[in-house]
Order: C-alpha cells, then sequence, then structure tokens
C-alpha cells in the first residue's frame, strides 16, 4: 500500500514534491522569521486539477493543509505548525495569464501569478490593474485574494474583493466551484465568491479569478505635505474628498 507521500507525488509528480529539509525550510518560516513550522512535505502543484486531486486526497487521509502564496505575510497564517503532519500546499507553479478582455476590461489569471507581473500585463494591454502593496514583486494574486488585501489605493478602488468578478475555488473536499465569471451586471442570488475572498484558504483554495481592470490614467499628480497632528490630516483628507472626489487614489500618513 501506497504511503501518503507517494500519493501526493503521483499526483503532482517529482517537481511538485518538496521533502528535504533544506529545501522546505524557505516554505517552513514567515517573512520575518518570527514563526518557524516543520511541514511533512511542500506541495507545489501546477493544475487546479492537481490542486482538486491533493486535497481530496488530503481529505481522506485527514491531512491539514496550510495554503500559501508568495509567503510574504506578516502574520504567520501561511505558516505551517510543528506537529510534522501538515503539508503546504504552495501555488507558485500556477502562474498564467489566461486572457485579457480589453473591452470588458478583464484579466483571467491563475492564483499563483506574482502581483507586479499583473500590474506589468495590464499596462502592456494599456489598462490598469490597481492593486499596490510593498511586497507586490514578490506576494501572489491567490493569497492577495484570501487576504483581502487593501494596498495604497482603497480611496478610490476599494479592497481586493472589490477587483474580483469571479472565482474558481477547490472546496474542502476536492470539489471544484467554478465561478469564474466576467459578468458586470451578475444579479442571480448569493455572491458566492465573496465567502473566499479574505478567508485565508479556511473555506476554499483560490486557484484562478477573473479581475477588475481600468482605463489607465493620463496622468498623475502627488504632493507631499507637512502637517501638525494626525486631526489635521483628516481635516486635510476631508478637504480632498470635497475637491477631488473619486479622482483621489492615495492618502497615507507618516509619522516623523
Amino acid at each position: 500500500m501506497r504511503s501518503f507521500i507517494e500519493e501526493i507525488q503521483a499526483i503532482v509528480g517529482p517537481a511538485g514534491l518538496i521533502t528535504s529539509p533544506q529545501e522546505v525550510a524557505p516554505y517552513a518560516s514567515d517573512w520575518r522569521k518570527r514563526y518557524l513550522g516543520r511541514p511533512a512535505a511542500v506541495v507545489k502543484p501546477a493544475s487546479t486539477a492537481e490542486v482538486a486531486e491533493v486535497v481530496h486526497a488530503c481529505a481522506e487521509s485527514r491531512t491539514a493543509i496550510v495554503p500559501q502564496g508568495g509567503n510574504t505575510g506578516l502574520c504567520g497564517a501561511a505558516t505551517p505548525d510543528a506537529s510534522g503532519t501538515q503539508i503546504v500546499l504552495n501555488l507558485s507553479r500556477m502562474n498564467r495569464v489566461h486572457a485579457i478582455d480589453t473591452r470588458n476590461n478583464t484579466m483571467t489569471v491563475e492564483a499563483g501569478c506574482v502581483l507586479a507581473n499583473l500590474q506589468n500585463t495590464a499596462e502592456e494591454a494599456g489598462r490598469l490593474f490597481p492593486l499596490s502593496l510593498a511586497a507586490e514583486g514578490s506576494c501572489e494574486i491567490g493569497g492577495n485574494l484570501s487576504t483581502n488585501a487593501g494596498g495604497t489605493a482603497v480611496l478610490r478602488y476599494g479592497n481586493a474583493r472589490e477587483l474580483v468578478l469571479g472565482l474558481e475555488v477547490v472546496l474542502p473536499s476536492g470539489e471544484v466551484w467554478d465561478g469564474l465569471r466576467g459578468l458586470r451586471k451578475d444579479n442571480t442570488g448569493y455572491d458566492l465568491k465573496q465567502l473566499f475572498i479574505g478567508a485565508e484558504g479556511t473555506l476554499g483554495i483560490i486557484t484562478a479569478a477573473v479581475l477588475r481592470l481600468h482605463p489607465k490614467p493620463s496622468a498623475s499628480a502627488t504632493a507631499w505635505i507637512a502637517l501638525d497632528s494626525p486631526a489635521a490630516a483628516v481635516e486635510l483628507l476631508a478637504v480632498l474628498h470635497e475637491r477631488l472626489g473619486d479622482r483621489l487614489s492615495a492618502f497615507e500618513l507618516l509619522s516623523r
């Protein structure tokens, strides 16, 4: 009878399974090195079908899964515990852009796409994908959606959940929920995709998404303003909202 690890390797192949301590180490700790775990293996599927098979095998064997994207989080949520019984399910190999629809202003992507790459892909198509944060050179869109990332442009474009039209998700049973729709005026009952955005993988593993794009701004202006207090900053923000409306993209307060 095959062991659990052998079963997983049969699903993802040798390129999709990491078990040696040296190679596992980068996936077993958070970005700030505050948390350290010991996973039984790091599993890196290359497709939604492989994710579904791995999740089903884990469900059958009662093996816990820690979903992981770019592993840039600061709270340890993508770090396994030290029991040696969990697997890290890393989606970095699923990094393809399936389609860009410039008429509908959408982009269909896999969960392992690095955020900066998606920004560049949108720009090449003459569009803007406005989600932007410090880790954009290495964080992945699946993690951004699973944590409902905010970033610097929330004032104008909203959190990550405002930038999604559709999702594909592998459920805890191993079934695939296909909600990859780019329809904007969709009033068909429950908006199930919103259950998975911000759930950090507890309800299912996001494997693909249809993202909203925006027209690329033709101009921008940035001001650096010295103020006496946070209260004055709040007053300034109110004035800017009155004068600029939804043209105001970002407003950040930096301490001394």
